[in-house]
């Protein structure tokens, strides 16, 4: 057995992401037989106690569209989220009696970028999901799609697999497919080769990455699981991505699959959401001197650093901070609203405290709401 294989074996907190085709029919509904395989081998490797598994599922949309007399996923937002409402409670309820099966508890967790990038909510969702894994209950996660707007999506499962990754502090990330890895080329086509192992960008430089899935019911696609294994890598998480058929092999740290090292340093804190999984609301342009303060000293935005404010946004809202140019160079978490900023600009807080009260001597940013994004 490889050391990366050796590693997979001795991870002890695993995250387990499952896509829409994995459980379901290309006309939707749930396949019982697909979701109790899975439940098979997930009650099984954490059957001695000395493993936790989180599983993110999708397919929640596409069970809920033969119950709703659809034949294929709707493109418009209203009847997704209809679709949601329905599918969840199916998706749910199958996990449910199939895991009682074996005795585990289920506890559902619905996410929104937008909870979970914002300092109180991300706290709150670690403290919740770690008290489901200390209490003996596996967490099932799905993106809140009944409520989640374009502006506050996570896009797909996948990124947000590799985001729950880094919010719970697991030791490997599991990513099922129809595919059983990353391939060199289409893997349906002679002569394609599975890549093994990567251990960063370079290993994957010359890979033909296909966008779709064969069933037409979920959004990734090898994108989307390239992507969320860099996240997850870049955060110190290494990842496995393989076939849901081939998930009990993958566990077990037999050679299937494709093995994504760590890259990076893993990190409890939560601006990996906020560069990942947010959407900016509005743009501060920032004179040269601010944008070297935040990019090079690591320090927060005032308003004397700022030249101007773009769109419409609230205090608690993601901004971009973008240099003269218009470059992005940063992203944050913003004080004030779009319509107070105006008046402060170019203007120091001591002095904006003395005019205007003691509210108004602080960060337009403050430094522990804000991420570099090219350092």
């Amino acid at each position: 057995m490889t050391v990366a294989r050796q590693q997979v074996v001795q991870a002890r907190r695993i995250v387990v992401k499952v896509g829409s085709s994995s459980l379901t029919t290309a006309s939707g509904g749930l396949d019982a037989d697909r979701v109790d395989a899975l439940v098979d081998v997930l009650a099984k490797v954490r059957s001695g106690g000395e493993k936790e598994i989180v599983l993110v599922s999708s397919g929640a949309i596409a069970a809920g569209l033969a119950p709703l007399g659809l034949a294929r996923r709707p493109k418009d937002l209203a009847r997704q989220q209809a679709a949601a409402s329905v599918g969840q409670g199916l998706l749910v309820a199958r996990y449910t009696a199939s895991f009682a099966r074996y005795g585990v508890r289920v506890g559902q967790v619905l996410l929104t970028s937008d909870d979970t990038s914002r300092r109180a909510h991300y706290r709150n969702a670690y403290r919740t999901l770690d008290q489901l894994l200390t209490m003996g209950a596996l967490p099932v996660i799905n993106e809140n799609d009944t409520v989640a707007t374009d502006e506050i999506r996570f896009g797909d499962n996948d990124r947000l697999a590799s985001l729950v990754a880094h919010l719970v502090r697991a030791d490997l990330l599991v990513l099922l497919s129809d595919v059983d890895g990353l391939y060199d080329g289409d893997p349906a086509k002679p002569g394609a080769t599975r890549v093994d192992e990567v251990r960063g960008p370079a290993d994957i430089e010359h890979v033909q990455i296909g966008s779709a899935g064969r069933a037409g019911v979920g959004t990734g696609g090898m994108v989307t699981k390239v992507e969320a294994a860099r996240i997850a890598t870049a955060a110190g998480v290494p990842v496995v991505l393989t076939s849901a058929v081939s998930v009990a092999d993958a566990l077990a740290g037999r050679a299937t699959g494709t093995y994504f090292h760590s890259t990076g340093r893993r990190s409890a804190d939560r601006l990996l959401w906020l560069a990942h999984a947010s959407t900016p609301r509005g743009a501060l342009v920032l004179d040269d001197g601010a944008v070297r303060a935040v990019v090079e000293g690591r320090k927060s935005l005032l308003p004397a650093g700022i030249a101007a404010v773009e769109g419409e946004f609230t205090a608690g809202d993601p901004v971009e901070l973008r240099d003269t140019a218009g470059r992005p160079v940063a992203r944050g978490l913003v004080n004030f609203d779009a319509r107070e900023l105006p008046r402060l600009l170019g203007r120091s807080t001591r002095d904006l405290a003395q005019e205007l009260g003691p509210a108004y001597e602080r960060e337009v940013v403050h430094r522990d709401d804000l991420v570099v994004l090219h350092p």
